[in-house]
């Protein structure tokens, strides 16, 4: 994904930090640690971690699906410039290589997601639809984030860059880390109670499915349109007919659609079944409006929560 413009951003990043290389000696120090991340999961995480001890930015900006993002020349000198870079690490941030290995600028630290946990292959279940172009190539599941437990070591591995970085403020960025990390562990226990005390296993989604991590660590059975990753947007009648079929079956009360997605596969099984369409957040984003009113990871899992609570009866 985006190979084809890997050679232009590298290029494009060479002249443009070349050309400001006389204006970043102007810059403005208020001696807090820049830390730069390419969604929204591990920019709130150094948020929660750092406080107001660091300048966290986040590339993707709020609205914007991920899938679809390309980085700018500004966001290449951000990356550069950065104290700490986050990034998922999946083959949606394959220009981040080119950027990294280009130039003399590089970022003090870097983590990568998906070098954490882990990783799982995306797979295919039954009556989901495939990626047209995917062939026979393997791929991983890039949402790591989506188990609480996950997010856990994400956070400690965040903290330890950062306790590396600035040792005057460690003791603050262990215990910040430690309070959130208390917090994962209330939200990782809230999905096994909910799971642990459900009448079925068995969740559907009218979309995408970028929640493998979270239906593996808490043992769900899912039918979905189409795999996390998934380029494509308009299933095949036979797929939607599978899963009107498996609502009706198992008689699901909810069918999940993702963030920032239409909707309209969902709304086809639910107007078929009687079944009650609920958004699942992958957290890969939020919207303005949810970023001005201080959305959160943790709080758009509690919401999850008690949407998978909903669905599972």
């Amino acid at each position: 994904m985006k190979k084809f413009i890997s050679v232009m951003l590298c290029i494009t990043a060479l002249m443009t930090v070349f050309c400001s290389c006389g204006k970043q000696d102007d810059k403005n120090n208020d001696g807090k640690l820049n830390i730069v991340a390419t969604i929204f999961p591990p920019y709130d995480f150094a948020r929660e971690i750092g406080g107001d001890r660091v300048n966290a930015s986040m590339l993707l900006k709020p609205g914007m699906e991920s899938h679809s993002y390309d980085p700018t020349p500004q966001d290449i000198i951000k990356i550069q410039e950065s104290d700490l870079f986050i990034y998922v690490g999946g083959e949606s941030d394959e220009w981040v290589n080119d950027i990294l290995e280009s130039g003399d600028r590089k970022p003090k630290k870097i983590i990568a997601l998906m070098d954490i946990v882990d990783k799982v292959q995306e797979e295919i279940v039954e009556g989901m639809e495939k990626d047209k172009d995917d062939g026979d190539t393997i791929e991983y599941d890039e949402h790591v984030w989506t188990s609480p437990v996950n997010a856990s070591l994400i956070t400690r591995k965040i903290s330890e860059a950062l306790c590396e970085l600035d040792s005057k403020n460690v003791d603050f960025f262990k215990n910040r880390t430690a309070e959130y990390c208390q917090k994962l562990s209330a939200l990782d226990n809230e999905f096994r109670k909910i799971v642990e005390n459900a009448s079925r296993k068995t969740i559907v989604f009218g979309d995408r499915f970028p929640f493998r991590y979270l239906a593996d660590e808490y043992g769900l059975k899912y039918y979905a349109a189409f795999p996390g990753c998934s380029s494509e947007t308009e299933p095949s009648a036979a797929t939607i007919s599978f899963l009107i079929d498996k609502v009706k079956e198992e008689k699901i009360p909810v069918v999940f659609s993702i963030e920032f997605s239409s909707g309209k596969v969902a709304d086809v099984i639910c107007e078929s079944t009687g079944a009650k369409k609920l958004t699942f957040h992958s957290c890969h984003n939020v919207t303005q409006k949810e970023m001005d009113n201080d959305a959160s990871y943790y709080w758009i899992m509690r919401d999850n929560a008690s949407a998978l609570k909903e669905a599972l009866g």
